[in-house]
């Protein structure tokens, strides 16, 4: 398994590729190759360097591109684009090195399948791919996901994001490498329905799996407090404070509600937008019942959703969502739009889906979902009680593990009977 964004440490893509590869590595005999800057922390978790994995040491390249990307970005939580734009450039290299370590084991048949899990974008073209299949050994791409339109309508927010190569996004698909990585690698995960769609425009036609890339893990369950009940409805904004996460919105469709004293609300995360968030507090007399965090260690954030029945969480444009499968897992109702990740995770089962619209009519429908809960006890019981049982189906790491497993079995048995037939 090649995992090079792959940390327990952190958060994000390095957070899923850390958690799903050592998923596998429970149901399959695995091997994990990693980035060098991750083996501390891989040590650290009790795993055996040259048994359990291999730690690449791409540096060289990598460290000076990286430090190119927090030039050209404008800030660390800004220009994701970019920096995606600019790590997929000099992948390629790390993949050199990932060959050159394990190209003879390749060539014996030591390994029955090479799955690439990260980096997540699908812009990162595969030179390894290629050598697998001369080598007569399938290669699996994915989870893959990105690349989700800037909605129409939200331009202002766009340019403060400083999302200026969002707008040529799209020449990837003319980049060296990109459309034969997706069209013939033996599988491919998808890990959003528009990502899925894209793979169909870079040739990719059959062998797609679906599965949203983010996950819960059984320690995250196993410690789950019982949900806070009476007094006030507590809602709960986790995230980078900048425009696109919406926690400005947040504040001003629970404005009528926190000077009612029905709602109590905690904005955990820091960014750009914290002296704004702090001036509307301030203006409207909330400092009583907000809460502005500020940046918190991850498990700081776990406590303060588990105090809350609401997460409010209006992103125009988010890939994954992990925060809203955390908050499920905990029994905390998610209110989210109707726009990429999210409402691929919550359904009117689970929660609530907000239309995407105008700023003002996000506003509306958020505060139309916090009035419904407030009115209805039972209705907010019945969704924290669904929610928490859709992850358990879905959404544990172990379960997700189990889902690549059956995707190995099925290439393996297919790779088998073309390789028998003499056709590749």
């Amino acid at each position: 398994m090649i995992a090079e964004q792959a940390n327990p440490e952190w958060v994000s893509v390095p957070l899923v590729g850390w958690s799903l590869a050592t998923a596998i590595a429970k149901e399959v005999d695995a091997h994990i190759v990693t980035q060098v800057r991750n083996r501390d922390a891989f040590l650290r978790q009790g795993l055996r360097e040259g048994i359990d994995f291999t730690a690449i040491d791409s540096e060289r390249v990598e460290r000076p591109m990286y430090a190119l990307a927090g030039v050209l970005r404008g800030g660390s939580t800004l220009g994701w684009t970019t920096k995606t734009a600019l790590s997929s450039m000099v992948y390629p290299y790390f993949e050199s090195l990932v060959w050159k370590r394990y190209r003879d084991a390749i060539h014996r048949g030591e390994f029955d399948v090479v799955h690439r899990l990260t980096p997540l974008t699908p812009t990162a073209p595969s030179p390894l791919h290629r050598k697998c299949l001369k080598a007569g050994v399938p290669f699996i791409l994915g989870p893959l996901n990105g690349g989700l339109p800037w909605p129409p309508g939200y331009g202002d927010v766009r340019r403060k994001e400083k999302e200026w190569l969002s707008y040529v996004r799209s020449a990837y698909k003319f980049w060296p490498g990109v459309r034969s990585t997706v069209s013939r690698a033996a599988a491919v995960i998808a890990g959003s329905r528009h990502t899925q769609t894209e793979l169909s425009r870079l040739g990719r036609r059959d062998d797609v799996f679906y599965m949203p890339e983010n996950g819960i893990s059984e320690q995250f369950l196993a410690a789950r407090p019982a949900q806070p009940e009476g007094g006030a409805l507590n809602v709960c904004f986790v995230g980078r404070l900048v425009p696109y996460k919406g926690p400005d919105l947040v504040l001003e469709a629970l404005l009528p509600f926190l000077k009612a004293g029905q709602v109590r609300a905690d904005i955990v995360g820091d960014g750009p937008m914290m002296a704004e968030l702090k001036s509307f507090v301030g203006q409207h007399g909330l400092s009583e019942c907000v809460t502005l965090h500020g940046w918190q260690s991850h498990e700081a954030v776990r406590g303060v959703l588990s105090r809350s029945h609401v997460l409010g969480f209006p992103s125009i444009r988010e890939f994954g969502g992990g925060v809203v499968l955390e908050a499920m897992a905990l029994g905390v109702v998610p209110v989210v739009v109707d726009y990429g990740g999210p409402g691929e995770l919550v359904d009117a089962d689970t929660g609530y889906r907000i239309p995407l619209g105008s700023r003002a009519s996000v506003i509306q429908s958020v505060r139309m979902a916090i009035e419904e809960l407030l009115n209805d006890a039972q209705r907010r019981r019945q969704l924290s009680a669904r929610a928490l049982a859709r992850v358990l189906e879905r959404y544990t790491w172990n379960r997700k593990a189990q889902q690549i497993r059956s995707i190995y079995e099925q290439v393996v048995v297919r790779w088998g009977k073309v390789k028998r037939s003499g056709v590749r």
